[in-house]
């Protein structure tokens, strides 16, 4: 059924058209995504009401919500309606979101490929803002050990420091690694700095008799591996 539009108010659509009543009535899976937003809202504007609202904001990220989660509070206070209160709540709910997908049963994943690799931490990476380099432990076995954030930094990079690498591949025993990292751009192709703290993360792995795998790069919804182009 379409929304009324002669009234701009939500409490003057019929109880079933309601986003709340509807989530009470028929499971929050019945929803769309503007009125799963609205609900977040709460309220719109004083020219809008909530589920019009949402849909401003879904349209202009494209209706895509890996878009939406890239947002800021800056990017959402944008909107009349929305000020910085709304805006935390709907950056934490699509937190709760991104936890949940990439969320990790307590037998760790067994690492086979590069696309296990993107499985098992790119959702942690891929909406970023800025970059963070990690790295992925491995048993002998292939067993993701635990996952470790090395180093966090901006736009254009991070700084990598092996011997942090290393101390951690030691103290929990790993006999291989992984190493990932993030573009925020978009960009999936290795720059030189990427070659070089390869090469010598590599050498620093062999002296230690601990495997450097791969290196994958993250970059929104695609990925690049050191290891499928032939280069570790």
């Amino acid at each position: 059924m379409p929304y009324p539009k002669n009234d701009n108010k939500i409490l003057s659509w019929a109880e079933e058209d309601r986003p709340r009543e509807k989530l009470i009535h028929k499971g929050a899976r019945n929803l769309s995504l503007s009125e799963l937003i609205a609900i977040l809202l709460g309220s719109g504007s004083s020219t809008s009401n909530a589920v019009e609202l949402a849909r401003e904001l879904l349209k202009d990220a494209e209706h895509n919500l890996n878009h939406l989660s890239r947002w800021t509070i800056k990017d959402f206070t944008r909107f009349k309606g929305i000020g910085s209160v709304k805006a935390i709540g709907l950056i934490a709910a699509l937190e709760l979101g991104r936890r949940r997908q990439s969320h990790h049963q307590e037998n760790h994943r067994t690492i086979r490929s590069s696309q296990d690799v993107y499985e098992e931490i790119g959702h942690d990476l891929k909406d970023l803002s800025h970059e963070e380099f990690w790295i992925l432990l491995l048993n002998r076995a292939n067993k993701v050990i635990r996952r470790v954030r090395i180093s966090q930094g901006g736009v254009a990079g991070t700084v990598v420091d092996a011997k942090i690498i290393f101390k951690k591949a030691l103290e929990l025993q790993a006999t291989s690694i992984i190493l990932v990292h993030n573009h925020p751009s978009g960009q999936n192709r290795p720059s030189d700095a990427d070659r070089q703290i390869t090469k010598k993360i590599i050498k620093a792995g062999s002296f230690l008799e601990i495997k450097v795998l791969d290196h994958v790069i993250i970059a929104q919804h695609q990925f690049y591996s050191f290891a499928d182009e032939g280069l570790m």
